[in-house]
């Protein structure tokens, strides 16, 4: 049995893709919570903090775009942070059916707090890589976000028994 710190030899890539980013939320959950945030909450106001210094007031649809989440459940998550006072909701002036999201004053003081939190564990995070390795790592990552997948129906049975097979 491999221990929780390494990946079974053998491992797929998606496999250690998952195990990556699971150890990563896990992390940024705890990391946040004394600042009364999720990872996916630390995710909306990370994200509202950037877009609103770069003049942006995005709405609930760019905001999911923008953090890959579906848009259901940013809405969700906009809630929530709302009634915590850290985000404001707003009728676009543009389009009525849609919100505009900007964080409040507390929920910029948090949004600061919970990004230099996260910004440390990213440094020890990718402490093993050096700069280089980290520039690499970061391209090759990119590429990946950027690379459509497709799911269709009926060539999910057929990798399914593989799929069963590798994580067995």
């Amino acid at each position: 049995m491999s221990s929780v710190h390494s990946a079974p030899e053998g491992a797929t890539p998606g496999f250690l893709v998952w195990r990556l980013s699971m150890k990563w939320c896990v992390a940024v959950d705890r990391a946040v919570a004394p600042l009364g945030l999720t990872h996916a909450q630390y995710s909306l106001v990370a994200s509202l903090y950037g877009m609103g210094r770069a003049g942006e007031r995005p709405s609930q649809r760019q905001l999911a775009d923008h953090t890959g989440l579906e848009a259901l459940y940013v809405s969700k998550l906009a809630r929530a942070l709302e009634a915590a006072g850290l985000l404001e909701r707003t009728r676009d002036p543009r389009d009525p059916r849609a919100m505009q999201l900007a964080l409040t004053e507390r929920g910029t003081e948090v949004a600061r707090r919970a990004i230099d939190v996260v910004h440390v564990l990213l440094e020890q995070l990718l402490e093993p890589l050096d700069g280089p390795r980290t520039r690499a790592f970061t391209r090759d990552l990119t590429t990946l976000l950027g690379t459509p997948l497709a799911a269709s129906a009926n060539t999910a049975g057929d990798h399914a028994d593989a799929h069963e097979t590798e994580q067995s």
